[in-house]
């Protein structure tokens, strides 16, 4: 088992580039976490998002790191507050923004300084009104109780090694009949020992998953109700072939990604999207 607070600070450091180098202009994809190219709207075309919604954003606030569209997974009002764990350079913050109107809120948490910043000068750009950035770790989440009508996340969960203590903490802070609209990585098998080990793995958003049924035991133990999968498909081996996370995993492990073995660490993950109620 990795150290908690290594994988942690690693996560954070390698956002945090992520954010300089597109702030910087210098959009390198140092990492993937579930992205199929470089081209972040073909990512977000494949997961979800439709080109009015990608084309409404500030440039520079869709990374092309996520795993679906949460906001899409239920209906959100008009006067909502919504919470957007790991909110990153606020990419969906800004999607939900519209839908909550300016009697809504949308309050983003992320843990890198590096991606504040960028969320914020993507806010400034795109005169977002109604939408806060907070610095804040997931697991413990600066928040009043009782404080949301919705939590959304998108590919950010499966980074923390305490993923119930995020869902006891998502569950806190929702208001009575509030809703959690969650896109992730699962395993339907346990991964091979030298990716689960891994560090570059964990940041890639492979080693830090975990199996279907743990995973929706950890919502449930967190008080939910009415647990759905709304969604679930495999993980394409193509994702995997264009992960630059993956392929410098696989060259440190001298194992060839066309082979029948990455055929085999691609089937065991699937991205899935949840609903459920408090």
């Amino acid at each position: 088992m990795m150290n908690t607070d290594s994988v942690k600070k690693s996560v954070v450091d390698s956002y945090g580039k992520l954010a300089k180098s597109t702030s910087n202009g210098l959009f390198s994809k140092l990492f993937a976490c579930c992205s199929p190219t470089d081209n972040a709207n073909q990512v977000g075309e494949i997961i979800g998002y439709s080109k009015a919604e990608m084309d409404a954003v500030p440039e520079g606030s869709n990374l092309g790191v996520g795993c679906g569209n949460p906001a899409a997974l239920d209906k959100i009002e008009k006067g909502e507050t919504i919470i957007d764990l790991g909110s990153g350079a606020g990419f969906d913050a800004f999607n939900v923004a519209p839908l909550v109107g300016p009697t809504g809120k949308v309050i983003g948490i992320d843990l890198s300084e590096d991606m504040l910043k960028l969320a914020n000068k993507n806010k400034k750009q795109g005169d977002y009104k109604n939408v806060e950035f907070i610095k804040g770790d997931i697991e413990s989440l600066p928040l009043d109780n009782h404080l949301a009508d919705r939590v959304i996340s998108n590919c950010v969960i499966n980074l923390s090694q305490n993923k119930e203590e995020v869902y006891k903490e998502a569950y806190r802070v929702l208001k009575p009949g509030g809703k959690i609209a969650i896109s992730d990585i699962v395993l339907e098998r346990e991964l091979p020992d030298f990716i689960k080990n891994s560090l570059a793995g964990h940041i890639a958003c492979i080693s830090g998953a975990e199996r279907i049924e743990t995973y929706l035991q950890y919502v449930k133990n967190a008080g939910f109700k009415d647990i759905v999968i709304e969604s679930k498909a495999n993980f394409p081996l193509e994702l995997m072939l264009t992960d630059p996370i993956v392929m410098k995993l696989a060259g440190e492990m001298n194992f060839n990604l066309d082979s029948e073995e990455a055929k085999d660490i691609a089937s065991r993950v699937s991205s899935i999207s949840i609903t459920a109620t408090k």
